[in-house]
């Protein structure tokens, strides 16, 4: 087995036997030592530590008579899975080996501090709510899991290992860039070649390059206002200058504030998180300013598959005709977002560099859970899967619109083009963070709304009365009666 490494110390006034019980049994309650692996031979140990075999011999025999091991005939010395579960006091042992000097001071090392930017936090037992509103988590009982299973186990075969197993350096799985080549890519209209494609981990992972090859603090980036938190802060880390552009019932307002931008993020087939849909019109009046002005576009094109028309907008990429436009694409929102597994699609110079970086960073995305999601694609379960979600969404979208109607009459438009959530706009006296916290005690998980705002420098004029209900994850019985619940809590907070 792979044990800790013990060291031992014979100036200290402790003996090296009672140096060794003490870190086995730290090790033990640590949980650094497995259950089921057997503890080396006394004999190895005695080798390994350059002690007397006696010494190991007597640890271990205290360390039995203690609780800590179990002997196994023939098998040797294992950890006693009692112990974990009871609180043993171990003898104190002073540790002599201190030295003088002081901690690293930290906070003034950190040349970036991420920890300090807003972000979207969710309960990790969401599950555990009665009404999920929860945005971006998926629906176990929607998942094809014997199909998953399938591909998976497919993908453990022997020649499928050698296939993926090898170092591929920067190179993807080329079954998986084939399938977004002929099968992904095509449904938006957008046609691009094998090498204009790379795979990311998850979108975030695709953002993030893009900010670190084209942003610096001499550029800005122009973010839909309200928009997504993720790549504001991106954008804000590396650093640029972030600039708000405002947003109607249409999506991004294209006028003359995009000329100060030299990159605009932009989601037109779904804003985010609003859920509005730019019109063919604006979307070719967007690309006709990006080539007058200079500036990119990154078109985030998520929940693209989650789409209730027949005859959907074609993504902007499809039109673009000057290599401008980035897109960007992810499987999170369709298969699973545990998986982690995204897509760039942009020029050759681009994905090059895109490339490049990627291979300082983590050569490339696990090859097993590329071929996995490939031979998924290939064998057609991601269509069936998008058409299962599609009717799924599409009954639940129009449970909660009812819903809604009845008991928040006003307050939200239905989504034009689909998807998996509503945007909520409360009466002005509203606090959705307080109706957040309020909700979340009875049962209701909701989404505050003003994270999503940019706001002014000090970030005090977010308008508060925005909330986002997901229904990717609940029960669609539920549906009626979470929001009738939710109603009644806004009205009691609400002033007379």
């Amino acid at each position: 087995m792979s044990h800790p490494l013990f060291i031992l110390d014979a100036g200290l006034n402790a003996s090296l036997q009672q140096q060794l019980r003490q870190q086995i049994a730290k090790a033990i309650l640590d949980h650094h030592i497995p259950l089921d692996a057997p503890l080396p031979s006394s004999r190895k140990l005695a080798k390994q530590l350059n002690v007397a075999r006696n010494t190991v011999v007597l640890a271990y025999e205290h360390l039995l008579d203690d609780g800590y091991l179990i002997a196994r005939e023939r098998s040797g010395y294992f950890v006693n899975p009692n112990i974990l579960t009871h609180t043993v006091q171990l003898e104190s042992i002073s540790d002599e080996r201190h030295t003088s000097g002081t901690k690293p001071d930290w906070q003034g090392r950190f040349k970036l501090h991420p920890t300090k930017q807003e972000n979207i936090t969710k309960p990790a037992d969401w599950q555990n709510y009665q009404y999920p509103f929860i945005y971006g988590q998926f629906d176990p009982d929607l998942f094809p899991t014997n199909h998953w299973r399938e591909c998976c186990r497919d993908n453990v075969s022997v020649p499928a290992i050698r296939s993926w197993a090898a170092d591929h350096f920067v190179a993807d799985d080329p079954m998986l860039i084939e399938q977004i080549h002929t099968r992904i890519l095509p449904r938006r209209g957008v046609w691009a070649a094998p090498e204009e494609i790379l795979i990311t981990i998850g979108c975030q992972q695709g953002l993030y390059m893009l900010a670190q090859l084209l942003l610096d603090k001499n550029t800005t980036m122009g973010l839909e206002d309200p928009g997504f938190v993720d790549m504001r802060n991106i954008a804000s880390l590396n650093p640029s200058k972030l600039k708000a552009l405002p947003i109607d019932e249409e999506g991004l307002i294209v006028d003359e504030g995009l000329a100060e931008c030299d990159c605009v993020y932009v989601t037109p087939s779904h804003q985010y998180p609003t859920t509005v849909t730019m019109p063919l019109d604006r979307r070719r009046k967007l690309l006709e300013m990006a080539s007058q002005e200079d500036f990119l576009i990154i078109e985030d094109d998520y929940e693209c598959e989650a789409n209730f028309h027949q005859s959907p907008s074609p993504a902007l990429k499809s039109l673009d005709k000057h290599g401008r436009v980035i897109y960007i694409g992810s499987f999170s929102k369709t298969l699973a977002p545990g998986l982690r597994i995204g897509y760039l699609v942009a020029s050759k110079e681009l994905i090059a560099e895109a490339r490049s970086l990627r291979r300082l960073m983590l050569r490339h995305p696990p090859a097993n859970n590329q071929r996995s999601i490939g031979l998924f694609i290939a064998r057609g379960y991601y269509d069936s899967l998008a058409a299962t979600l599609v009717k799924a969404y599409q009954e639940r979208h129009q449970i909660m619109a009812e819903a809604l109607h009845k008991h928040m009459p006003g307050l939200a438009e239905q989504p034009t083009f689909g998807g998996s959530c509503y945007w909520v706009k409360g009466p002005e006296s509203l606090d959705a963070r307080k109706l957040k916290a309020q909700a979340a005690q009875q049962g209701i998980l909701i989404e505050a709304g003003d994270i999503h705002f940019l706001g002014g420098p000090l970030g005090n004029d977010k308008p508060l009365n925005y909330f986002r209900l997901g229904y990717s994850s609940i029960n669609p019985k539920l549906i009626e009666p979470g929001i009738e619940k939710l109603a009644h809590i806004m009205a009691q907070m609400l002033p007379n």
